[in-house]
């Protein structure tokens, strides 16, 4: 789709930097030529571990022979450059072979979360105008009816994936596939997992992935002896990018896991070596409740864990981090950035790093990667300075082409010629004048009280501190008297009797009144996307009983 001239100029402002800014040319023109260069090596590149702890390890040289193989498969199913392909499975080492296959010949991987209900699925493969779908055997009858019950999707080549690829290698010689690719090439169409509406699709080029891997590795200082372990979702840009694309970029091994399992995280991390581990936030906790009680485990080549993609509260990382003595290396960014964008340095001392991540009521997201620059803007698009609550803005060679066949979305994004992020924002400088970045909530679910803008974010913190909550978050409902008030929806520790009231009574003392939750909802399960985003505008309507009462000190 070809877009008006004003978007393009403030789409190609967004994609690139200042003028003060220069980045040394990438040493790899495309996905292809890195893979092609990685090929030959025998070191480790992938160990796959499943739910059952079975393990498939792959070097460089198989992983690529895997690759071209189902490359001239694709081929020989009329695929050509900028066709677009589906997977529809959880983590398995055939989802990774299948992505980097679909680039060495310049198609498009739409990554398909199987999680998703049906008619979102149709939607996506619709929009994305998939002509062919990798499925997992475990989801052929779901998927199936999808393309039966809509006449448009029954053109779609569905190849069912069991135990091993070979009914899907092609015949062909290793060298026998097209030119190199320009680096502007599309790789992915991200589908983003907004809780209303249909989701956008998030285009990003071979060049986004590139660098967006240059930066993360050249942060964590990634090497060939580096390693690193896989727990969240590839059919999100986390998993894809930070734990497949970087490590292969930097010619290091990933450990894939199957899924994040508690009780076996830190005993694959020892038995498998691995030395750093992306993680969200919701996983912090879940690990923190696993070993209540218990021994810490012990990881020697474990570095640090990388955290991001979530709401990160103060009180669930100092307690990860006082109990595991593992520091969290805290990072910001979204699909439409490629993944991320800022994390805190890992030169930091211990006072500095517990001073960015505990003194501000929210765990800083560190300082922006050398890919991007990123400011915090007012709603008419002018820069504001340190301390000033506003949007989160970011401009970049990682930045997004735009969303998939939808001008208006992307009109809205590049307003002002940066991507507006959607995320409410302020930063402080330290002593080295770097800025360092604080995210205090969704601008979408930020709660509008009596004309005041509340952020969740800081009544989580106190909510998940109340006696006897498991985990808790703010949502803000409609009120007849302030428009919106603050609620609290609870999970409670195993074996605790709920009693609204006196959650209501702590918070009281540690909130000021219009701060303080008003109503409590106790579930047994916070909802949250496949990434660990609080969905609170899922459980809204939860509080619908407290609409028309107006609440006094």
């Amino acid at each position: 789709m070809a877009w008006s001239i004003e978007l393009q100029k403030k789409v190609a402002n967004a994609r690139s930097l200042g003028s003060c800014q220069v980045l040394p040319a990438l040493p790899f023109a495309s996905l292809k030529s890195l893979m092609a260069e990685r090929g030959s090596s025998d070191d480790t590149w992938l160990i796959y571990i499943n739910a059952h702890d079975n393990r498939v390890e792959l070097s460089y040289r198989a992983f690529y022979r895997e690759a071209v193989r189902l490359a001239h498969f694709l081929k020989g199913r009329g695929l050509k450059y900028g066709d677009r392909m589906a997977t529809v499975s959880y983590n398995h080492w055939h989802v990774a072979v299948q992505y980097f296959a679909a680039w060495l010949i310049g198609l498009v991987v739409v990554p398909v979360n199987p999680g998703e209900d049906e008619e979102r699925i149709a939607y996506i493969l619709k929009d994305a105008g998939v002509k062919l779908a990798f499925v997992r055997v475990d989801y052929q009858e779901q998927v199936q009816t999808i393309l039966d019950s809509d006449e448009s999707l029954k053109h779609i080549q569905m190849c069912i994936c069991r135990e091993s690829l070979e009914p899907f290698y092609g015949k062909g010689p290793l060298d026998d596939l097209a030119g190199d690719l320009p680096a502007e090439s599309d790789a992915l169409i991200v589908y983003t997992s907004g809780t209303t509406g249909q989701p956008k699709g998030v285009l990003l080029s071979q060049k986004n992935l590139l660098e967006d891997a240059r930066s993360i590795s050249g942060w964590h200082d990634l090497n060939g002896h580096s390693r690193m372990m896989c727990v969240l979702p590839v059919h999100h840009v986390n998993g894809t990018v930070v734990t497949l694309v970087t490590p292969f970029y930097a010619g290091c091994s990933v450990v894939l896991n199957q899924k994040f399992r508690a009780r076996s995280f830190f005993r694959i991390i020892s038995d498998e070596r691995v030395g750093i581990v992306s993680v969200v936030p919701t996983l912090l906790q879940f690990l923190n409740n696993e070993y209540k009680g218990k021994a810490n485990p012990s990881c020697p080549d474990l570095s640090h864990v990388i955290c991001g993609a979530g709401p990160l509260t103060v009180q669930v990382a100092r307690q990860f981090e006082d109990r595991f003595h593992i520091r969290i290396i805290h990072g910001y960014g979204l699909s439409e950035t490629t993944c991320y964008s800022c994390f805190l340095p890992l030169d930091l001392d211990e006072q500095d790093h517990k001073h960015w991540m505990r003194d501000y009521g929210y765990p800083s997201i560190g300082i922006p990667l050398p890919a991007n620059e990123m400011q915090i803007h007012d709603l008419s698009g002018n820069p504001l300075g340190e301390g000033k609550r506003g949007e989160i803005v970011i401009r970049g060679v990682n930045v997004m082409k735009e969303y998939y066949g939808n001008e208006e979305a992307s009109e809205k994004a590049f307003t002002f010629g940066w991507f507006r992020s959607g995320d409410e924002g302020f930063f402080r400088k330290d002593k080295k004048n770097r800025p360092f970045f604080f995210i205090t909530g969704r601008l979408k679910e930020l709660i509008i009280r009596g004309g005041v803008n509340l952020s969740p974010l800081e009544i989580d913190e106190v909510i998940c501190t109340a006696p006897g909550v498991d985990c808790g978050i703010a949502v803000g409902f409609e009120n007849d008297w302030y428009g919106e008030e603050v609620g609290a929806y609870v999970k409670l520790n195993t074996g605790i009797k709920p009693d609204g009231q006196k959650i209501l009574d702590y918070c009281a003392g540690k909130l000021p009144f219009n701060k303080t939750p008003k109503a409590v909802v106790f579930a047994d399960e916070i909802p949250v996307t496949s990434t660990g985003k609080f969905q609170r505008l899922k459980v809204a309507a939860r509080f619908r009983e407290w609409k028309g009462v107006q609440f006094k000190k």
